[in-house]
């Protein structure tokens, strides 16, 4: 039991990677705020986990107040709080020619203020129990694709902060911020985007060596089982990381060449 006793929200857990945490945190010996937009989803995990082991609360995380609403259900329900997971984030393609004014305040509002608020949120409570935040970035962070400047900037913004924070909080509160960039993951959204996108129905099974070398991408799970090292005490003094999680190196690269291009998204 990896995260006996603690506390955790897991913000955009009610599908994707923030579910594959939540369930593997519960599983840790951990109790868990489960949080998302989708209702029904979010009470077959709350039904799956327990009324024991979490509380599910179903809210856009970049509403007014939303951060606070979600550290008051945890503290009320469970007593404390002992890390957060920003994990919510909106994908949406866009490049110089579409991203305009609205369109990139909602993405960085959605997927860097938020995080920003809940931490703050977060902060006393987690300063008490000398507790811990990881954010849940994208290799995208790094330069991103073509099609995804909006989103690309969101997590790069998000990945500064991590740095940021991850020196400020733990010198003066005690309390440890790192991030995980996913690479190319399968989860439920990415499968139906994709066919959205136009690609055959087991797109999945036949993706070039280029952005799979095993044969396969990413699955939820592989993410939530690194997200248990940062949330866990193993990690002991560590803090301000960012590691990227994906099956090939992203800098330097001998990508082969005459290629399938297909976007990928975290």
């Amino acid at each position: 039991m990896r995260l006996a006793g603690k506390i955790i929200i897991v913000t955009g857990s009610t599908t994707g990677i923030g579910k594959a945490i939540a369930k593997r945190c519960v599983a840790e010996g951990a109790r868990v705020v489960v949080h998302g937009l989708e209702k029904d989803w979010g009470q077959s995990i709350l039904d799956e986990l327990g009324t024991d082991n979490a509380v599910l609360h179903i809210e856009e995380i970049s509403n007014e107040g939303t951060p606070d609403r979600l550290v008051d259900l945890a503290v009320k329900t469970f007593g404390k709080l002992d890390a957060i997971v920003n994990n919510a984030a909106k994908v949406a393609s866009s490049d110089i020619h579409t991203t305009d004014k609205p369109f990139l305040q909602n993405i960085i509002e959605i997927n860097t203020i938020a995080p920003f608020l809940l931490t703050k949120a977060a902060l006393p409570h987690l300063t008490k129990t000398r507790g811990c935040v990881l954010n849940i970035g994208s290799i995208n962070a790094w330069s991103g694709e073509p099609n995804l400047l909006g989103y690309s900037m969101s997590k790069g913004a998000l990945m500064t902060m991590t740095r940021n924070l991850g020196d400020v909080l733990h010198r003066e509160n005690g309390v440890r911020v790192n991030q995980i960039n996913p690479g190319w993951v399968l989860t439920e959204t990415e499968i139906k985007r994709k066919k959205e996108h136009g690609l055959k129905e087991n797109w999945y099974e036949d993706i070039p060596d280029t952005y799979a070398p095993a044969g396969r991408i990413l699955w939820p799970e592989e993410m939530a089982a690194a997200a248990t090292y940062w949330l866990s005490d193993e990690s002991g003094p560590v803090s301000g990381q960012v590691v990227d999680l994906e099956q090939h190196p992203l800098i330097g690269r001998n990508a082969p060449k005459n290629t399938t291009t297909i976007n990928v998204k975290k």
